[in-house]
């Protein structure tokens, strides 16, 4: 029987290349998404992925979409913890809204998306927690003192859930992509992109579908002993 994952902001980016990588793996997937109903919409009709709308920084909407992806698919085996946002601002200038913000969906939004699952994954004796950080959760980034934050905050969650799940056979990891080819990154001026390639030594940005072979990995039965890792996928920008 088919094993069930969920992957929050799945529709999109980075996201719907995962979403579509463990699909191709087997899984049932649930891909969430926040607001854009049109392309959640285009995203179904292309892959069959079903997608599920809900904000991931409220406890109660996750509680409730997840319950309702578990009674559709089933028991959800494999997460990732892959929805985010930015506010990018320089610190002084930075709001008590745009930091909350930031937080609230980064940070809080992986503990409401693992924590209504992790109660099903210990009484199964197995999951797969895998939660998408960034490289400026680990360098730290200009005018993204909110965003890194929640990143390396991130890494802390995989590292203690990776402890306390070990012996009921979960394993949490985490992915720190670097810059990659997303409509975001793609949307700014070239110059300013040409900047951003010329820092990564591997001379161009990742792809969606490499961050997605790296979390079909640690999905995977064969990534049974790697736990409270981080795997860098930035074409040696940055080493931990």
């Amino acid at each position: 029987m088919a094993r069930t994952a969920l992957v929050t902001g799945g529709s999109r980016g980075i996201g719907a290349a995962i979403s579509k990588r463990l699909k191709e793996d087997g899984y049932n997937v649930a891909a969430t998404y926040a607001g854009n109903d049109e392309a959640a919409k285009a995203f179904t009709e292309e892959t069959g992925i079903k997608t599920y709308k809900w904000n991931v920084a409220d406890y109660d909407e996750s509680t409730a979409g997840i319950a309702r992806v578990e009674e559709e698919l089933g028991p959800i085996e494999v997460v990732v913890a892959n929805a985010g946002i930015t506010r990018d601002v320089p610190f002084h200038k930075m709001t008590p809204e745009q930091w909350h913000e930031v937080i609230d969906t980064n940070l809080t939004g992986v503990f409401n998306t693992v924590r209504p699952i992790w109660p099903g994954m210990r009484e199964r004796k197995f999951g797969r927690v895998i939660v998408i950080s960034s490289i400026n959760g680990q360098k730290g980034q200009f005018a993204q003192v909110n965003y890194a934050a929640t990143k390396a905050g991130d890494l802390g969650i995989v590292k203690s859930l990776a402890q306390e799940g070990a012996r009921a056979g979960i394993t949490a990891n985490a992915i720190c992509p670097g810059y990659i080819a997303t409509e975001m990154v793609m949307a700014v001026p070239e110059k300013v992109r040409e900047s951003i390639i010329a820092q990564i030594p591997a001379g161009r940005l990742g792809e969606p579908e490499e961050i997605a072979r790296c979390v079909s990995f640690l999905a995977s039965d064969d990534a049974g002993f790697v736990n409270g890792s981080t795997i860098s996928a930035n074409g040696a920008q940055f080493f931990v």
